[in-house]
């Protein structure tokens, strides 16, 4: 565990094992705040709220005064932080040493995580690309608008269940992950495990058409193209089979009320999403490297 310890006390991991703590709290927060809003809102003392416009408040100067005052006490953290530790530089950079792992900073540990996984420009473009262009479509393909301005769960369980998904158990753990348990080669390592540089990891890693003893290059990339269009196939099939399958029957009037256009970005960010912790667990637990794989790219 001494490893551990002087992973924790890295001047470069605080800042982790501070949002560490941070998410728990802030999450905490707005868990018992949305749950208070759902019993005001089933009490019906929300209506009686709105009704009498106290359900606003004023921008000037209840938020500007909350966060002038935040801006204050931020400064006083950093100015003390800057002073109690020292910056965590290394050497001057060597081309014949370089450091072993060689990590990227903490809040990009996350797409450096995924590289294990895809190839760079998949990790590195296409995903980025996608959570970004994902976050600003949200405003457009959201129908439900009861939930804007106040914490809810109830009424926003889909919205905020995804978002607690990608965020905390994809993202985050990425970042964790890749600080806490990637070492040297970029290795797996258990918490209590010393990190060893002579560590030798069998690669056994295959490509998933090795398994149904496809060898030509020519049907890997037939067969590797046909298993991710059945994949995003589900998109029209969910649409067109809503209303003829019993356990689609639930799920028809939230789809009907998005609307062709906005189901389809919706269940392809859905379906792209979901990609990575399958593509991890395809990995991890059978030692799959590439679904798709051509002379051009590999997924």
């Amino acid at each position: 565990m001494e490893n551990l310890k002087h992973i924790l006390s890295n001047p470069d991991n605080i800042p982790v094992v501070g949002v560490l703590f941070l998410l728990i709290f802030y999450v905490w927060l707005w868990w018992k705040q949305a749950r208070a809003n759902d019993a005001r809102i089933a009490n019906g003392e929300y209506g009686k709220m709105k009704e009498e416009n106290q359900d606003r408040i004023h921008t000037w100067p209840y938020l500007t005064r909350v966060e002038f005052l935040a801006s204050i006490i931020l400064m006083i953290i950093l100015t003390v932080w800057s002073i109690v530790l020292d910056a965590p530089l290394e050497d001057p950079a060597n081309p014949s040493r370089t450091p072993n792992p060689s990590k990227a900073p903490w809040y990009f540990l996350g797409l450096q995580e995924m590289l294990v996984y895809f190839d760079p420009w998949i990790a590195g473009v296409v995903l980025p690309t996608l959570i970004i262009v994902g976050l600003m479509a949200i405003p457009y393909i959201d129908p439900n608008k009861k939930g804007n301005g106040y914490y809810t769960f109830k009424e926003r369980w889909f919205s905020v269940s995804l978002f607690l998904f990608g965020f905390l158990i994809l993202w985050i753990s990425l970042i964790i992950m890749g600080t806490f348990l990637r070492g040297p080669g970029w290795n797996f390592f258990a918490p209590w495990e010393l990190w060893d540089a002579h560590k030798v990891v069998a690669m056994t890693n295959v490509d998933l058409h090795e398994h149904f003893g496809i060898r030509s290059k020519f049907g890997a990339g037939i067969f590797g193209f046909i298993v991710i269009a059945l994949y995003f196939g589900l998109i029209p099939f969910v649409w067109y089979m809503k209303d003829k399958l019993s356990f689609l029957k639930k799920l028809a009037p939230t789809l009907n009320e998005l609307g062709p256009l906005r189901y389809n970005v919706t269940a392809f960010l859905f379906l792209s999403m979901m990609g990575l912790p399958i593509k991890m667990v395809l990995r991890i637990a059978f030692n799959i490297k590439y679904i798709w794989v051509t002379p051009w790219f590999n997924v």
